[in-house]
């Protein structure tokens, strides 16, 4: 109950635990009265802006601040020490105070600059100009102390010179500005002071402009920004106007210093360094108590949860975000805190924030040291809750002992400098290499040996920067070592030597192979087992993050939460296209890695590989298709009446990790332009699937098997597409239609697609006629496709699986009339079986040409992840299965 003794109970409370309480209360009865009356509820901003609203200038404003920052601190302390709020509170009351007390301020300086010069017009855009006042550290962000400084950078767009009597230049005015609102918050008087105002974080510190031009700060920023800046400008936001369209563009500018575009895990040894510089200066001030700069600090916390938003952040927008809890919640959710650490860490980061402040309550000092004075020692406690300064201590160490272990953990700031490697050095030649290869068991020694000196003797090695060749000095004999365990050890290292020569002058992958070591099995394991995957790495080194928690990247594929995350991604990217293009191949690069690393580890049957590959493939046409529509200049509707047919292997879900998407569109439209506005839309999907960008290429894609082929229309209405399919398609192209299927766009022309596929399959034929033209059509491509080796080509060669293909499709156009169950796209396995239970072909034969086809299947995917043409020794198959059931169907 708030009563008159409840009040003075909490009141006492509050001055025995704050000097400068006792002080404030003591000389100014007027501060105790409001105190008692609004001491049941938060400060809000319409509160505080009402104190204010009688300040009309600058003299008066200057006290009117003074006066509200006490009446603030004196609530917030009574209600912090006795309960009645906690830290949220605590941060959000004094970041919205220092917010409300810089936008009046320069609301205030600015209307007296207005009437002596008048606006600040931009010289290019020849509009109204206005002061950027960014916060920074915590107030950015809105995790401001109680007795805190508060960092600040001001900028504005664009130079130029005011409109008034009095002209002078934007430079010189928004620095008069600047210079005004410093003095209304920062300088002390009579009455105090609202904030001590640090500027020394704008460009070039101390040294540098009070305010700056966007093209001045860019230009910083691109050729000057130091590393610690960025990790500054993480929290950085603009904090006065509240509202301007040149913060968006401040933004855009700023973003592309802070977080890089690509995985940055260089971030790690730069903040490392940082900390180790903050740990020397504190061990140089003899500042071990400091709670927020000493071992297991506030700013260990900070550090920890930063690290993974440098690194992270430019490909993950939800990351750019500001208050230390939130990014330690999110970092749970994407699998770089575990749930336990992330809550340790949480909760030492409100015992010290409490702590922290409960030290500058005691006489509105910023300091984060642990008091020497027994009885300041005891107040602290008091403050805490505990009874004794012993007590708090216990308390505090093993909180700071956890959070100074997590950060070594993280860190690695214990881990002794690697020793040298004896023989990876400048005076180790071929020979000498090659007997130390051979002890290790290499098979190829002289070979592997002349690569390896090859390498460290190369022009790019020679000129890599200071902090990229140790790290790879390390590497490569770490590697060398863990290739020496796997079955090929010469072809293993020689593909991942390739590898290092693609990355090396990206000192982010190098950071992360130095950062992450337990990736390196994982890495020498898949470069062992398939020169194709290493060469995907090698082509897409952005994967090699996905080589770190092997619980995600074994595990199946869920394709509905896969969609969800890409429609978030691209939400993200806005309207831009090069981001979404970026964005779209970044995420099939990396489900291809997962599936791939599935794959190598024996973990996906073929078939399974096949559907999960298709299903991908599904999901990035349906997305592609959206953003090309949304993206339509002229469109007349909002959703198109458009759709997408697979054929070939993506059309029968047997898709491979290089094969091409042959692809048919459709649409069912009245409007007077659709065909010119569908062809487009055709055109913009075949470009962003298989243009390439810097991420690579999505799919090659296929557009001839759409009616008349190349010389015949990019999109087909579904009228003319069944006219022409029932009139005068060809019978390799009803062949073709045998593995045809809706796969992504308007449903109801995906079932008018099936209804006239199914018509067209099941249509009596002249079994002779279509026998000639199967065997003729088979002949032409066997023609196409000459094999002058000794070898068999397990695709083209007489009993192949182009031969088994072409039976399923005689099988399934001959009888599908009197069998409609041999219409439906089930794959050539499950419509061999049918066709055996129909009684069209013996069940012994489909067993076995079934179990052929299997084997084919598995030999190409093999040598395929080998970059080995798909050939075989002809004795190693036995076809005459398939040459059989031939001469019974088609001969």
């Amino acid at each position: 109950m708030n009563t008159a003794n409840d009040f003075e109970h909490k009141l006492q409370h509050l001055l025995r635990c704050s000097q400068y309480a006792s002080r404030i209360l003591g000389s100014d009865t007027a501060q105790s009265a409001a105190l008692r009356a609004g001491y049941a509820r938060p400060f809000g901003r319409a509160e505080m802006e009402a104190a204010l609203a009688p300040a009309l200038d600058e003299a008066t404003l200057s006290t009117a601040l003074r006066r509200l920052r006490k009446q603030v601190m004196l609530r917030l302390m009574l209600r912090d020490l006795n309960g009645l709020c906690g830290l949220e509170e605590v941060m959000h009351t004094m970041t919205m105070l220092a917010e409300v007390a810089v936008q009046q301020a320069q609301r205030c300086v600015s209307a007296a600059l207005h009437a002596s010069f008048g606006q600040p017009i931009g010289e290019a855009s020849g509009q109204p100009q206005e002061l950027l006042v960014i916060g920074m550290g915590k107030l950015g962000g809105g995790e401001l102390n109680v007795s805190s400084d508060i960092d600040l950078i001001f900028v504005y767009a664009e130079d130029g010179e005011t409109d008034g009597a009095r002209r002078i230049g934007n430079h010189e005015y928004f620095t008069r500005l600047g210079k005004r609102l410093i003095a209304l918050i920062n300088d002390l008087n009579g009455d105090g002071y609202v904030f001590r105002v640090d500027m020394r974080l704008r460009p070039y510190g101390d040294s540098g402009p009070l305010v700056m031009s966007f093209a001045a700060l860019e230009e910083y920023l691109v050729t000057q920004g130091r590393e610690w800046e960025r990790y500054a400008w993480i929290k950085a936001r603009v904090i006065s106007p509240e509202q301007s369209p040149a913060i968006a563009e401040l933004a855009k500018l700023a973003q592309p210093f802070v977080f890089r575009k690509y995985l940055d895990f260089g971030a790690f040894d730069s903040m490392r360094k940082l900390h180790a510089q903050i740990r020397a200066e504190v061990a140089r001030r003899d500042r071990g108590n400091n709670i927020k700069l000493g071992p297991g600090g506030i700013r260990e916390i900070e550090f920890i949860a930063q690290v993974f938003q440098l690194i992270r952040g430019g490909r993950d927008t939800s990351l750019r975000i500001r208050p230390t809890r939130q990014v330690l919640e999110l970092l749970v959710r994407h699998q770089e805190l575990s749930a336990d650490a992330a809550a340790r860490l949480d909760a030492s980061y409100v015992f010290l924030r409490n702590l922290e402040h409960r030290l500058q309550y005691l006489d509105d000092q910023q300091t984060q040291e642990l008091p020497d004075d027994p009885a300041n020692q005891q107040t602290v406690a008091l403050a805490m809750g505990y009874a004794d300064y012993a007590a708090l201590l216990e308390a505090l160490a093993p909180l700071r002992q956890f959070v100074s272990a997590q950060f070594e953990t993280i860190f690695s700031t214990k881990q002794e400098a690697p020793e040298a490697c004896p023989w990876w050095h400048e005076g180790m030649g071929v020979d000498d290499t090659a007997t130390v290869l051979g002890n290790l068991g290499y098979r190829a020694p002289i070979e592997t040996a002349a690569r390896l000196v090859q390498f460290r003797q190369s022009a790019r090695y020679r000129q890599l920067p200071e902090i990229s060749r140790p790290r790879l000095d390390t590497l490569v004999p770490k590697l060398t070592a863990l290739c020496a365990g796997q079955a090929g050890p010469d072809d293993a290292l020689a593909r991942l030597l390739a590898l290092l020569e693609a990355i090396v002058r990206r000192a982010s992958y190098l950071a992360f192979l130095a950062e992450y070591p337990q990736a390196l099995p994982r890495l020498v394991k898949m470069a062992a087992a398939s020169a194709w995957a290493c060469d995907y790495l090698t082509q897409h080194p952005i994967l090699l993050d996905e080589l770190l928690d092997d619980r995600e990247i074994y595990t199946v594929p869920d394709w509905a939460a896969l969609d969800a995350k890409l429609s978030a991604q691209l939400a993200d990217c806005g309207n831009d296209t090069e981001h979404q293009m970026d964005a779209l191949r970044q995420f099939q690069h990396a489900q291809t890695f997962h599936l791939l690393a599935m794959d190598l580890q024996g973990l996906l049957p073929l078939e399974t590989l096949s559907d999960h590959l298709s299903d991908l493939a599904d999901l990035m046409l349906r997305h592609v298709l959206t953003l090309c529509w949304n993206g339509l200049a002229r469109k007349h509707r909002e959703v198109p009446r458009f759709a997408i047919i697979a054929y070939g292997k993506l059309g029968g879900k047997e898709l491979g990790y290089a094969s091409d998407l042959d692809l048919v569109f459709l649409y069912d439209d009245d409007a007077p332009d659709a065909n010119v506005i569908y062809a487009r839309l055709g055109q913009r999907i075949n470009t962003l699937l298989s243009s390439y960008t810097a991420a690579g290429r999505l799919y090659e894609v296929d557009l001839r098997l759409r009616p008349n082929g190349d010389s015949g229309l990019l999109v087909s209405s579904v009228a003319a597409f069944e006219e022409y399919q029932q009139q005068h398609a060809w019978v390799w192209e009803h062949q073709a239609l045998t593995r045809a299927r809706y796969c992504a766009g308007d449903a109801d022309i995906g079932a008018a697609f099936e209804r006239i596929r199914n018509d067209v399959l099941r249509q009596p034929r002249e079994l002779p006629k279509l026998r000639a033209e199967i065997v003729a059509m088979r002949q032409k491509m066997h023609d196409g496709h000459p094999n002058k080796t000794e070898l068999f080509d397990i695709k083209h060669d007489a009993g192949g699986m182009v031969d088994i293909e072409f039976m399923v499709q005689y099988l399934v156009l001959a009888h599908a009339h009197a069998h409609p169950e041999l219409a439906e796209n089930k794959g050539n396995l499950a419509l061999l079986g049918r066709a055996a239970d129909a009684g069209l072909i013996p069940p012994e034969a489909a067993e076995q040409v079934a179990g052929l086809y299997r084997e084919l299947r598995r030999l190409q995917h093999a040598m395929r992840l080998n970059n080995q043409q798909p050939r075989v020794v002809a004795e190693s198959l036995d076809v005459s299965a398939c040459l059989g059931l031939w001469a019974a169907l088609l001969a």
